[in-house]
């Protein structure tokens, strides 16, 4: 195991990530500005969906979450430069956690990713070479790493990747119908808004995305097959950043193929003045038993969290519940509508709250779908009107629908939900059974008065 864990492997591509990855970390930040991205997820809004549990987390007032991302993206250059690498990359990857954290109507995996790897970053050595770091103190400087670091790295991609896979393996992503929905809204596309309506499309979509997702890892893993592995990975990857248009992912994902292409090919293409390392010391740790320890326990964890939905009731695509943290990448469309009402509990008089003044149209779309929005929008509204002096109950009647599907009530309309506690790890009977799960009750219902 030792011999295995803590051999010392040449460095290059990891050192070549880091450059990648600081880059990318500073397009992200200074681009969510360029964007509008931070002025509607942050700053418009009169309040963030933040992740229950850490109300604390808010946006900073006037133009102070501008300053915020202008100052991640000073920290994201100095990762890029390998200067001051660790003060630099955990004050980014703490910055990012609390953005992460803060909001969830902009959520997708992606930022989840994206915030594991900065923390993940922290802790490698990937300043010790081609850094302003290495140049300034020589002591600091090393061909080598751990080869733990190389498969730490690989494994977390591999991960990903796999309950990517395994996540469409359900009825309305084989028979491509949720490719379909999602290139409706693609027809105005330039040159390929047609191409991307064919049937056939929608089919490949499907099952390439599948299919690459089950087996890129393994591909790029074989060296036989890594360089085809490679080109498939940049076709992929940028038919989604041109379609779907998802930001940094689909060239981080890229550039993932640094950790399996050997040093010398990397240092030819791109460092060719660093000296392979060769020597393959193997240097124990004093603190392996904690290392070993802490490893071990962060990919349970990781494996753990995408199973967790099993352990609830009803099926996740309809409750949520279990969506987040794991993986569930690009796998549904929801559309909803959704009337609120509050009962002044000292004179029973029931009025329709204008709840859409209180959220942006981004907001408004996706809160209609997901119960974990509703309930916080009925404690935001119990609040508010408590400020203004009145003890009000709040019901909601959300209907949503599925990937294109009939629309169904999604929670108990009679429910008081600013009365409801939310539990993390617990159904909450307030949201009503999946129309497959409320058809087959009433079917043994009526079964069993036979």
């Amino acid at each position: 195991m030792n011999k295995w864990l803590f051999k010392h492997i040449d460095n290059t591509g990891l050192v070549l990530f880091r450059v990648i990855f600081g880059f990318l970390i500073t397009v992200e930040a200074f681009g969510a500005i360029a964007t509008g991205w931070v002025r509607r997820t942050l700053v418009e809004p009169e309040f963030t969906f933040n992740f229950i549990g850490f109300d604390f987390l808010q946006p900073l007032p006037g133009p102070g979450m501008y300053y915020y991302f202008a100052l991640m993206g000073v920290f994201g250059v100095m990762v890029t430069l390998g200067y001051k690498y660790r003060y630099s990359m955990a004050a980014y990857a703490l910055m990012w956690t609390c953005v992460y954290l803060m909001q969830k109507t902009s959520y997708n995996n992606h930022y989840y990713l994206m915030m594991l790897l900065c923390w993940i970053m922290v802790f490698l050595p990937a300043h010790r070479w081609f850094s302003l770091d290495a140049k300034q103190n020589t002591d600091l400087r090393s061909p080598s790493m751990p080869r733990w670091v190389l498969w730490f790295l690989i494994l977390q991609v591999w991960i990903v990747y796999t309950y990517a896979s395994v996540a469409k393996w359900y009825p309305d992503w084989l028979n491509a119908s949720v490719p379909a929905l999602f290139m409706k809204g693609k027809s105005d596309y330039w040159l390929i808004g047609g191409l991307l309506q064919e049937n056939w499309v929608h089919w490949s979509i499907a099952y390439v995305g599948i299919l690459f997702d089950l087996l890129i890892v393994p591909l790029m893993l074989w060296k036989r097959t890594r360089l085809l592995g490679f080109i498939i990975s940049i076709f992929f990857h940028l038919f989604n950043s041109f379609v779907f248009q998802i930001g940094i992912f689909p060239y981080m994902s890229i550039a993932f193929a640094l950790f399996f292409f050997s040093p010398e090919i990397l240092q030819k293409r791109f460092l060719p003045k660093k000296t392979p390392y060769t020597k393959g010391e193997i240097i124990v740790p004093k603190h392996k038993k904690l290392l070993i320890g802490v490893l071990s326990v962060y990919f349970m964890v990781q494996m753990a969290l995408p199973l967790r939905h099993w352990f609830f009731k009803d099926d996740v695509l309809w409750t949520e519940e279990g969506h987040r943290l794991s993986w569930r990448m690009m796998l549904r469309s929801k559309s909803g509508s959704l009337s609120v009402w509050t009962v002044d509990k000292e004179t029973g008089k029931r009025v329709r709250y204008p709840h859409h003044t209180l959220l942006s149209k981004k907001q408004l779309r996706a809160v209609q779908s997901k119960p974990d929005l509703l309930w916080q929008l009925a404690q935001r509204i119990e609040q508010k009107e408590a400020a203004a002096g009145r003890d009000v109950e709040v019901y909601m009647d959300a209907r949503i629908r599925v990937n294109g599907g009939a629309y169904f009530a999604l929670i108990e309309p009679t429910v008081d939900l600013a009365a409801e506690k939310w539990y993390h790890f617990k159904h909450h009977d307030w949201i009503l059974p999946s129309p497959k799960n409320y058809m087959e009750r009433e079917y043994d219902k009526k079964s069993s008065d036979k």
